[in-house]
């Protein structure tokens, strides 16, 4: 980037600085607040209870246990109690034993660090689009240079995604719950953030011990790969990302398989997802599905299932958005949301944090009024109809599960909305206003 855009950048970063450093300590302490008085309240262990917020791969009781366990000897691993890596425990052994604080504080210090990093990540995502904008100014259409993003634009989307976060209802809930998907989400946004000031070692490391957490996440490989290809523009270093995260990937396990004096801990942490042994409800989809799949086609839909929520989108996705690696990490953090196996509203809150961060695309989406209307209604009904389901016997599972078929519905309406709203402004700052083919009116199609 040339000095003459660092210095256009810095100017516009520096327009109202004190208002927005007084604004983001407010919204700190609001947050924390918040978080501090609903954790030391009786409805602490209401919300901690719902099946929503807390699910058998992120119960901090189920973790509780399990440090006993090693406490008296006893291998953690053994039954079907504990489902966190061997390493990740001996995080959380680490955090439990040196700091001298409440659990509860431990994981609001932690959601509020989180919230300290997306706003870093949304700045120096805004920080890229302004230097994209700068660059291929000349090659936008004249009557199209009206939808480029202005000053305000890049001021404001930080401080959106930090109040997004902090006042998030699902990310609330699931730090008061004490989810364990509070580090998760903890050590994904140092992910984004070290990607994107493109720290390959602190990147790697830190989507490593995602993966080795949750699974999932070990499809962002792809994402990364195309961010560090973007910057080096050269495919052999693009891989050697690749190979160092592979790498960190089998020196966490050979750790984790040191700690436990075997592989015993694989079955029961990764078996476990992949196999979805299980059923308790959720607000995921497997649940539901494999409670009425007779026993021979398990295997068959179990495996099509897996495949729906890892590398069936990935790809065509990482061709079609492979110029905006962190649109597409987002998009692809929206679907493993909705279709992983055992998904909480705390994987939901996250990714929802991290919208603001195309505030430039919020005038090209369509679904906008209806998504956030299913979302109000799926998240009043579903305890509801939980309650009319389990305690009233009024309800049954089907009541439940539409539900939470709805609220999967909104997410991909919510997500293909936002990447349809990204080709129309690309078309448009291109092509201009009009939509026109060989002086003919055309309709732009998302295929």
């Amino acid at each position: 980037m040339s000095r003459e855009k660092s210095e256009k950048w810095r100017e516009n970063s520096s327009e109202r600085q004190c208002y927005k450093t007084g604004t983001i300590l407010l919204m700190y302490t609001i947050g924390a607040s918040i978080r501090y008085w609903l954790i030391f309240s009786r409805y602490q262990s209401i919300i901690g209870n719902h099946i929503e917020v807390s699910t058998p791969l992120n119960s901090w009781k189920r973790v509780s246990e399990g440090l006993y366990l090693q406490s008296k000897g006893i291998n953690p691993y053994e039954g079907d109690l504990l489902h966190e890596a061997p390493i990740i425990m001996l995080l959380y052994q680490t955090l439990t034993r040196s700091l001298n604080l409440p659990v509860e504080i431990m994981f609001l210090i932690t959601d509020l660090a989180t919230a300290v990093v997306l706003y870093f990540v949304a700045r120096r995502y805004m920080f890229q689009l302004f230097t994209q904008q700068e660059h291929h100014k000349d090659e936008y259409a004249e009557d199209g240079k009206e939808f480029l993003l202005s000053g305000p634009d890049f001021l404001n989307s930080p401080v959106f995604v930090a109040a997004a976060f902090l006042f998030n209802p699902y990310t609330i809930f699931n730090c008061v719950g004490l989810s364990t998907i509070v580090f998760h989400n903890f050590f994904l946004a140092l992910f984004l953030c070290f990607m994107l000031y493109g720290s390959v070692v602190l990147s790697t490391l830190f989507l490593a011990v995602c993966t080795m957490m949750s699974l999932y996440p070990v499809i962002l490989v792809l994402p990364l790969f195309l961010h560090f290809l973007e910057i080096y523009k050269s495919k052999t270093r693009g891989f050697c990302v690749v190979t160092l995260f592979a790498a960190t990937i089998v020196a966490l396990k050979v750790v984790s398989s040191a700690l436990t004096n075997g592989d015993d801990y694989m079955r029961g942490v990764y078996g476990f997802i992949l196999t979805v042994p299980d059923l308790q409800p959720n607000i995921g989809l497997f649940w539901y599905f494999f409670t009425e799949m007779f026993d021979h086609f398990r295997d068959l839909f179990i495996c099509s299932f897996q495949i729906n929520a890892t590398i069936l989108y990935l790809v065509p996705l990482s061709i079609k958005f492979r110029k905006d690696p962190f649109l597409l990490t987002v998009a692809v953090l929206f679907l493993v949301s909705v279709f992983k196996s055992y998904p909480c509203l705390g994987d939901v809150g996250f990714v929802l944090s991290l919208l603001p961060c195309f505030i430039h695309l919020f005038n090209y989406s369509q679904q906008g009024f209806l998504v956030g209307v299913i979302f109000l209604i799926t998240s009043a009904l579903g305890p509801i109809l939980w309650h009319l389901w389990i305690y009233s016997n009024s309800a049954n599972a089907n009541f439940y599960f539409g539900v939470t078929l709805a609220f999967a519905i909104a997410q991909i309406f919510l997500v293909t909305d936002i990447l349809f709203a990204y080709l129309k402004r690309q078309f448009c700052l291109k092509h201009g206003k009009e939509r026109k083919i060989d002086g003919k009116d055309a309709l732009l199609i998302l295929e």
